[in-house]
């Protein structure tokens, strides 16, 4: 990978279609001012003071953050929402994108998933957050929002204008999310029946549920491993033993996730895609999602799995510097990114 390879593959990303699929949530900010807390007449407790309020499309919405950014051509979002005033701010974020919202269905039944995130002001990277708020469906999805939405997936394909349909299964309760055990099903059918379409699917707990589709696991989803503590490390020889097993389930090339250290790649040969070492303070919020974008716009423009590998890591670089925020990575930072990273990995070819 050169710079030259690099601007070849960036030029091809305005005409790529992509349909992003799954749990759609909202990312709401609020920027507290410690200075002027005060306490509440009614109970005593501390009443924080919020000065800024700031939201943005998150987890399949953090896709399409990075999707637009890198400069995709058409986008859309398909998935189910509640009809409220959170689905409403959602939806404004994701056409702000340049992303169609005809197939987010908005049902009263639901509400639309929310992480609320209250922060210190002026305080950058994850020491300034406090605890989290989040809001979410704990009930199973009824089985007729999932099949209208299986209609919404079926009319995407049949149009013919899609290079990648991206599956982006968040919810970790089974079957409360939009991909449910039976949509999962249907998308490795749609898989097989739709070669000339790229099949890309990330979940947090039913990675091993789809078949003809790309998945995108990080170290502890290959292995199974739930809630790892902060600091756990999946080692390379435990990894490089399930990969061939993933592969072979999957039945198509497969992308592991190592933290900083990079990509495995298998095509099916395992490889590791070295990532590029950053210095200073990270906020990893959003890094997976973020090279799951890159890898699916390189390979819709012509990108072997190891180039496509290099090129996510390239977009988490840049991500993870983004401090307190839900980072993206535009063309032009890329650019810089490869920069370092041949400059860190001068033996390695891709």
């Amino acid at each position: 990978m050169n710079p030259d390879r690099l601007q070849s593959l960036l030029s091809q990303f305005p005409q790529r279609r992509i349909a992003v699929l799954g749990d759609f949530f909202l990312d709401k900010y609020l920027e507290v001012d410690p200075s002027l807390a005060e306490p509440s007449l009614e109970t005593g407790r501390t009443a924080h003071q919020v000065i800024r309020r700031r939201q943005n499309p998150g987890a399949a919405g953090t896709v399409v953050n990075n999707l637009a950014a890198l400069g995709a051509g058409h986008l859309h979002a398909l998935g189910a929402i509640g009809d409220d005033g959170e689905g409403y701010d959602l939806c404004q974020g994701l056409q702000a994108l340049g992303c169609s919202t005809e197939g987010l269905l908005r049902r009263k039944e639901l509400m639309t998933p929310t992480y609320l995130k209250p922060r210190d002001a002026g305080v950058a990277g994850l020491i300034g957050e406090h605890s989290r708020y989040d809001t979410k469906n704990r009930k199973p999805t009824p089985p007729e929002i999932v099949e209208a939405l299986a209609a919404q997936i079926d009319r995407v394909l049949d149009d013919g204008a899609l290079d990648a349909l991206v599956i982006m299964d968040q919810v970790e309760l089974p079957d409360c999310g939009v991909v449910t055990r039976w949509l999962r099903d249907k998308l490795s059918d749609l898989g097989a029946q739709h070669r000339q379409v790229l099949f890309w699917a990330d979940s947090r707990r039913f990675i091993r549920q789809f078949r003809n589709v790309m998945i995108k696991p990080n170290q502890f989803e290959a292995i199974g491993r739930i809630n790892p503590l902060p600091g756990d490390e999946v080692t390379q020889t435990d990894l490089k033993r399930v990969i061939p097993r993933l592969r072979a389930e999957a039945g198509v090339p497969i992308f592991v996730t190592w933290g900083e250290k990079g990509m495995f790649v298998s095509d099916p040969e395992v490889r590791l895609i070295p990532g590029v070492s950053v210095r200073g303070p990270i906020d990893p919020t959003g890094a997976g999602d973020s090279a799951t974008a890159g890898a699916v716009l390189a390979l819709t423009s012509g990108a072997t799995p190891a180039e496509a590998a290099l090129i996510a890591n390239l977009v988490a670089s840049v991500t993870v510097r983004q401090l307190g925020i839900t980072g993206t990575a535009q063309p032009a930072d890329l650019e810089d990114a490869l920069v370092q990273w041949r400059g860190q990995h001068p033996g390695v070819v891709i």
